[in-house]
């Protein structure tokens, strides 16, 4: 079987020792990789993962060029890289202009680190003009550790957007939502084809029986593989997704082939 992980994370050396030590405070986690580049390729080959997508976030608005360029000079390889803007950001609209001319296949959002509900309509800017360049989004989807108070990153929060903007390919991680994969049934599943779900640290989270269900019903064209290493093992989401009954076609375009055709 190919893979392709949908959902990585690494950051550049010059930062990497710094976000490492502060996410792994606040999270509790015992990464799996150093959180370097090299440390995910490490990982990657160990597990015979050809293909991955590296998930930088910018935190603040003046983060976004500097990630942005790293992101495009680790591309190749096997490497694929998304983008990122900040919602605060003045020149947000222009830096997606240039996230396309770089080659990055879509924007990264994290609305717990970029403080901001994903159907927001300030933001609505940013998801037409992504639309519009043909750039899918990245969602955080539901809880995070970083969460405090009411969780921003909803399940129905992506519907809305889903239905505003119905030619924007939107990718829900966390099948949804963590922690809300109920509402992510309620709100998602089988009703808007335009919402990618990925299994992004999933396993021991969600149950056998549900995520079956999840796939079977919203279509298994609809569902990435991804691990979101450093914080957690691929080996468990794809141990995880082995388990389930599912035919060998389903399974290669939950690992593979969705993810490519959305990279292409």
């Amino acid at each position: 079987m190919k893979y392709f992980d949908f959902h990585t994370h690494a950051f550049s050396d010059y930062i990497v020792k710094k976000a490492m030590s502060k996410l792994e405070n606040t999270s509790g986690i015992k990464p799996f990789t150093d959180g370097t580049l090299a440390g995910l390729k490490k990982k990657m080959s160990e597990l015979h993962i050809d293909n991955f997508l590296v998930l930088p976030i910018a935190t603040k608005p003046s983060q976004q060029n500097t990630i942005n360029n790293w992101a495009c000079q680790i591309q190749g390889d096997g490497v694929f890289c998304c983008g990122s803007v900040h919602p605060d950001a003045q020149d947000a609209l222009a830096e997606l202009d240039r996230i396309k001319s770089l080659g990055l296949h879509g924007i990264k959002f994290h609305s717990e680190y970029q403080n901001f509900c994903p159907n927001e309509e300030r933001l609505f800017p940013i998801y037409e003009k992504a639309q519009e360049l043909g750039l899918f989004v990245v969602f955080h989807g539901g809880w995070d550790p970083l969460t405090s108070g009411e969780i921003k990153a909803k399940p129905q929060s992506f519907a809305d957007i889903a239905g505003v903007f119905p030619k924007l390919k939107i990718i829900a991680a966390h099948m949804g939502g963590m922690k809300l994969f109920d509402d992510a049934e309620k709100y998602i599943v089988g009703k808007h084809r335009n919402i990618y779900l990925d299994t992004g640290v999933v396993a021991g989270e969600i149950r056998p029986e549900q995520l079956l269900r999840m796939i079977k019903n919203h279509g298994a064209d609809r569902v990435l593989f991804g691990s979101d290493v450093p914080w957690d093992d691929p080996a468990n989401e794809i141990r995880m997704l082995e388990a389930l009954p599912l035919m060998d076609g389903e399974k290669e375009l939950i690992f593979y082939k969705n993810a490519l055709s959305l990279c292409e």
